[in-house]
């Protein structure tokens, strides 16, 4: 098998003047051609990081990486003709410029020929919905729009491997739908190239991704595709409760044998808390309610669910992503 991606015991370090970070402690990773991989973890473990180095924008402190089979460090210009990179959230031209001006710039700095620039400009505005801003300032678009602007930027030079780094980030429910798809298809159906999509969204990873490497602290955790992460679960039991308060106290737990980890969303438009706790035996799961009614919490439901990557997440690292979370339901 062709590896689009290989990664060798990469470490990364920060220095400050207190102390060591340590963003990237020996990752190896090997990515497929033509495979949507996946980099699940939460903000800070080492997700960027990683992209950065992959795409030559920062240097390792160890270890080696290829991308398309070539040394990020030693042959970096080679890399740069192959891959490009989408983030979440960053600005993906200049707002003086209408959008299709903004791809026209872009498509001169990949060197693209005037009559190929025009078509594939023409033609990714069609595919991502928004030809109908083609005069429209950047500056002028909403976030969503900004972020079909970004990702057809970075598909204007036909890349052999595509790095998205949080590409949803922010996007409302229907424009992240439309991106995920048009990210499969490009890589699918379409058959164009590789794709590494960090993100601590777990359903996007559980859809999109024909494996996920799970990554916290810098370490890789596991590594897999979802159906298999979930499968290892089935052992264990997962709950889910909702509790008529957002100053529950679960520290408990930490302690209880036979508790794996939990994870907390709190919303403070409607004063509650959902809990989601994993249990080797389900009778276990008294005791925790117990616990909760003993602090005079009012328990609202209480349902068993399916295991999901968040739940693979909870039983590698004993937490949530949404751990501490004030969340809104507006």
């Amino acid at each position: 098998m062709q590896h689009s991606v290989e990664i060798r015991d990469l470490v990364r370090t920060f220095k400050s003047k207190d102390h060591v970070v340590k963003a990237l402690d020996r990752v190896s990773i090997s990515i497929a051609e033509g495979e949507i991989f996946g980099l699940l973890g939460p903000n800070g473990a080492g997700k960027t990081t990683l992209i950065k180095i992959l795409s030559t924008l920062l240097l390792p402190t160890s270890g080696e990486a290829y991308v398309g089979g070539f040394n990020v460090v030693k042959e970096s210009n080679k890399v740069r003709r192959i891959i490009s990179l989408v983030s979440g959230g960053e600005t993906p031209g200049y707002g003086i410029l209408s959008t299709s001006e903004n791809l026209w710039f872009f498509s001169q700095l990949y060197g693209l020929s005037s009559s190929a620039a025009k078509e594939e400009i023409k033609r990714l505005m069609a595919d991502l919905d928004f030809k109908e801003y083609a005069k429209t300032r950047m500056s002028k678009l909403s976030t969503g729009y900004k972020q079909r602007l970004n990702l057809a930027r970075g598909l204007l030079n036909d890349p052999r491997i595509l790095f998205l780094d949080e590409p949803t980030l922010g996007l409302d429910v229907l424009t992240s739908k439309k991106l995920r798809g048009y990210i499969v298809d490009w890589a699918k159906s379409e058959k164009k190239g590789t794709v590494l999509l960090t993100t601590h969204y777990m359903a996007e990873a559980d859809e999109m991704c024909d494996r996920v490497a799970i990554i916290d602290r810098g370490r890789i955790l596991a590594c897999d595709s979802p159906l298999k992460l979930k499968e290892k679960l089935r052992e264990n039991v997962v709950m889910k409760v909702e509790v008529s308060s957002v100053q529950a106290d679960f520290t408990f737990m930490e302690k209880m044998a036979g508790v794996v980890g939990y994870s907390q969303t709190r919303s403070i438009q409607t004063n509650t808390t959902t809990l989601k706790v994993m249990v080797r035996d389900e009778p276990i799961f008294s005791q925790i309610t117990s616990n909760l009614e003993a602090q005079k919490l009012k328990i609202l439901s209480i349902s068993k669910a399916e295991p999901t990557l968040e739940d693979v997440y909870i039983s590698l690292v004993g937490r949530g992503l949404e751990e501490e979370e004030a969340t809104s339901t507006a």
